[in-house]
């Protein structure tokens, strides 16, 4: 038995896999239906989304519509929910996402693996990762919210919709990072 061997049975175990090195690692995590999602090999899109979020968050729940508008009008782009509670099962995830309506697949991250490599600290926060491993862009969905429970009275910039426009177009996106606003991933 190798450390190789031992290695890959961890990583089977945790449900996240990575292989090689370097910044295009290959990252495979196996959604809530246990179909392995290739985060960083989206085949023919541009970039994968991944959207931090906790079932129990108010404000991640809120975003469910915004979310689903957005994996709809870019299609350029792969979406996944990240559920970060380390006490979520599979079936409640599954029940979730039904209850929200979220379309896009849904992943869980019940050991923070996801959290800690892409240093996602509340939910909803948004990390668009190149093919190539690096970030594009880290933020909030939008200026919806002032601070937690300040809710504003209409949304004026639309920082990840931007953001995908920008990678749609090839353009450099304009404001690269955000402060996201939520709840605090334990």
């Amino acid at each position: 038995m190798t450390t190789r061997w031992i290695s890959a049975v961890v990583c089977l175990a945790a449900g996240l896999c990575l292989a090689g090195s370097g910044p295009a690692t290959e990252l495979v995590v196996k959604d809530v239906d246990g179909v392995p999602r290739h985060l960083l090999d989206p085949g023919e899109k541009a970039a994968t989304v991944l959207v931090f979020y906790w079932h129990d968050c108010p404000i991640s729940n809120s975003y469910a519509p915004e979310l689903n508008r957005l994996c709809a009008s870019h299609t350029n782009v792969a979406f996944y929910v990240v559920q970060v509670d380390p006490e979520l099962t599979p079936a409640a995830a599954r029940e979730h996402a039904r209850t929200f309506d979220l379309h896009a697949p849904v992943l869980l991250d019940t050991q923070h693996h996801l959290v800690n490599r892409f240093h996602a600290t509340v939910t909803p926060e948004i990390v668009v990762v190149a093919k190539d491993g690096k970030v594009l862009y880290r933020g909030r969905i939008d200026d919806g919210y002032a601070a937690p429970g300040k809710k504003r009275a209409a949304v004026t910039q639309h920082d990840l919709r931007d953001a995908l426009d920008a990678i749609a177009a090839g353009r450099p996106i304009k404001t690269p990072e955000t402060t996201a606003i939520g709840c605090l991933i334990q």
